[in-house]
């Protein structure tokens, strides 16, 4: 995934958490490099290796919620089902859900997540203690003045006490969205990003219900809003934005805004079907999140690059609307590039050694006609053989390196629903 590059044939030495050399072949049949001493071999037997996927917006400790509350349109979906249950959650929770959120991911190839949810302090801890990157976003909303000071005070202290806390855990300003938060609270986001030189994220225009209304309280969409009110002014990102027009398009543009896509979220709630054919045209960085386990309902990155670009064809009757490598592009250099984390997003000397490896040797990828077009088309997280994140691998031939018992987790996952749903 270096630009200007191809597909090569070689070997990546690895030394601690980064890359320490590239070799390309010149010659197919050559083998490790002469008079060369490594603790460690690994023979990829011509399988594929690459950067890591990155989940750009996901809310993983919501697994609890997996098939807890389907086929509802968001709002009903949030106000009736998800806030009362999320309430219930104690800080232990979400700590052994994130843990399982964490198997799912390394499972399908995703190396960092950008974490949006409660109790930021526990996320950080399950993503250290297993050893997975993470990027943790604010999730503050009010329509208060005590909940307006409260949330400001929580996004200070998470970014003084998150930020660069852990080689693996870094955290960005964020809020909810334009609907659940007042316009004082965005006021107020705005004035901290512009002091701490910070970018900003946030739901944006994920439904047309969201942006009428936002029109109807301000006059405007919540893109504009947001430019207004100086949200853009060191960039950041919007999840979703599924409905914009061409002035937020300029926009975003103008700033630098990212655009996170949730196909799979946005479909089964009946949201719609993002532009996304319009962002790249327009030079609009696009990257891709699976949303939470709630409302998606799996974390399978396969999945969102498949229906990132498919969904483009149906969207525009076009069936060249977005090539497969520039859906790969979005789900590792982009993801890396809109979470600051530059040096994660290639298979290249300096870089962090955040690698995966497909299997090339299952019936889905063969014959080899188009490799990058297998992968996105028909690849599935069966085919993920290694995910390796600070070159330590956690995940490999269907086993886990983890510091923690799967079976616990999912005991444990289970008893907070049982809890939750029946008040246990």
């Amino acid at each position: 995934m270096v630009e200007g590059e191809s597909l090569f044939a070689g070997e990546v030495w690895i030394q601690n958490d980064y890359i320490e050399n590239v070799i390309k072949y010149n010659d197919i049949n050559k083998r490790y490099a002469a008079g060369e001493q490594f603790d460690e071999q690994i023979d990829c037997m011509d399988n594929l290796l690459l950067p890591g996927f990155k989940n750009c917006h996901a809310h993983g400790p919501m697994a609890f919620l997996r098939s807890y509350a389907d086929d509802l349109p968001l709002q009903e979906w949030l106000n009736q089902k998800i806030f009362p249950a999320e309430a219930r959650l104690t800080e232990e929770d979400v700590y052994t859900l994130m843990q399982l959120a964490v198997l799912e991911y390394i499972r399908g190839g995703i190396t960092t997540s950008f974490e949006m949810y409660f109790y930021p302090e526990m996320i950080a801890k399950a993503c250290r203690d297993m050893g997975f990157r993470v990027v943790i976003s604010g999730t503050v909303f009010g329509n208060t003045e005590s909940s307006v000071t409260e949330a400001i005070d929580t996004l200070k202290r998470d970014y003084e006490s998150l930020n660069h806390s852990y080689p693996l855990v870094d955290y960005r300003l964020g809020f909810h969205s334009e609907y659940s938060c007042c316009k004082e609270l965005i006021e107020k986001i705005a004035e901290l990003g512009q002091t701490l030189e910070a970018p900003v994220y946030m739901h944006n225009s994920e439904t047309e219900r969201e942006v009428y209304e936002c029109i109807k309280r301000y006059g405007m969409t919540p893109v504009k809003l947001m430019d207004k009110l100086g949200l853009f002014e060191y960039g950041g990102g919007g999840h979703h934005l599924v409905y914009t027009d061409e002035e937020d398009r300029r926009i975003l543009k103008e700033k630098g805004i990212y655009v996170v896509t949730n196909p799979s979220s946005n479909l089964k709630l009946a949201s719609g079907i993002a532009p996304i054919k319009e962002y790249v045209e327009a030079g609009i960085p696009v990257a891709i999140g699976t949303d939470g386990p709630a409302s998606n309902n799996s974390l399978n990155f396969f999945k969102e690059m498949y229906l990132t670009t498919t969904l483009q064809k149906v969207k525009y009757k076009d069936a060249a609307a977005i090539s497969p490598y520039e859906v790969l592009k979005m789900a590792t250099v982009n993801g890396a590039n809109m979470l600051g984390l530059s040096k994660c997003n290639a298979v290249a000397k300096g870089k962090q050694a955040d690698l995966i490896l497909i299997d090339l040797l299952k019936p889905n990828m063969q014959p080899i006609n188009n490799l990058v077009d297998n992968l996105i088309y028909s690849g599935s997280n069966d085919n993920v053989i290694m995910t390796m994140i600070a070159g330590k691998i956690c995940y490999v031939n269907g086993s886990f390196r983890v510091n923690t018992d799967p079976l616990d987790v999912y005991e444990k996952a289970n008893y907070i629903i049982s809890r939750i749903s029946f008040g246990l």
